[in-house]
């Protein structure tokens, strides 16, 4: 399970290079009517907006391996093991090729929180402009349910960690994985974000990943 943890975290923490692109434009604009001044004033506020967006991760990856786990009750539970880390493992490589921008097909697997998406938005927009650390907690609670292919791959993964708990747990981990980027976009805003877009950096993160989803067929198999 540690292995498992550990492998999420890592795979949030390298979707950096995707996070910037998605939700860079959301934190600036969570960001205005925030206490103008010092960066350092304005971080209760960011952490509220994440600890929100991971608390529902983590409500999220708990649904998904619950489902797993009925799924095991119905098949045997080897067989739909290795089936989700056979599928788990395809969609981190496809992650890869997504991050690395060589194959951009997830895009397709985004579309699909569309229609939620346009239901949760109108909620979200109730709670700007933010006031407070709680309000912030609240709109990132809104902010979790964002269509993201990032997000989808690490809750397709949960699906395969064989319960509630562990998929809440996975979901924890990959959330605090992506909390370094998000958190420094908003308080550093401009220089990490054309970072992580240099090709280079995107190609690194890419094959990393690739070779989680490769290793994740090879226990598979």
């Amino acid at each position: 399970m540690i292995e498992t943890l550990a492998g999420a975290f890592l795979v949030g923490l390298l979707g950096g290079v995707h996070c910037a692109g998605m939700c860079g434009g959301i934190v600036g604009a969570l960001t205005i009517g925030l206490p103008q001044g010092k960066s350092i004033q304005q971080l209760p506020y960011h952490l509220g907006y994440n600890s929100g967006r991971i608390f529902s991760y983590v409500v999220a990856g708990g649904i998904m391996g619950g489902l797993g786990l009925l799924l095991a009750e119905i098949v045997a539970i080897d067989k739909v093991q290795q089936i989700l880390l056979i599928i788990a493992g395809i969609i981190m490589i496809l992650l890869g090729l997504y991050l690395a921008d060589w194959w951009r097909i997830l895009t397709r697997v985004e579309a699909m929180g569309v229609p939620l998406w346009k239901k949760l938005e109108p909620l979200g927009r109730k709670f700007m402009p933010v006031r407070s650390p709680l309000q912030a907690f609240v709109l990132g609670l809104v902010w979790g349910w964002l269509p993201c292919g990032l997000v989808y791959t690490a809750l397709i993964w949960s699906i395969s960690s064989g319960g509630v708990i562990s998929g809440a747990l996975l979901m924890l981990a990959f959330g605090l994985g992506t909390l370094p980027n998000l958190l420094l976009i908003g308080v550093a805003a401009g220089g990490l974000q054309q970072f992580i877009r240099k090709l280079w950096v995107k190609r690194f993160a890419g094959l990393l990943v690739i070779g989680f989803g490769i290793h994740a067929l090879w226990r598979a198999f």
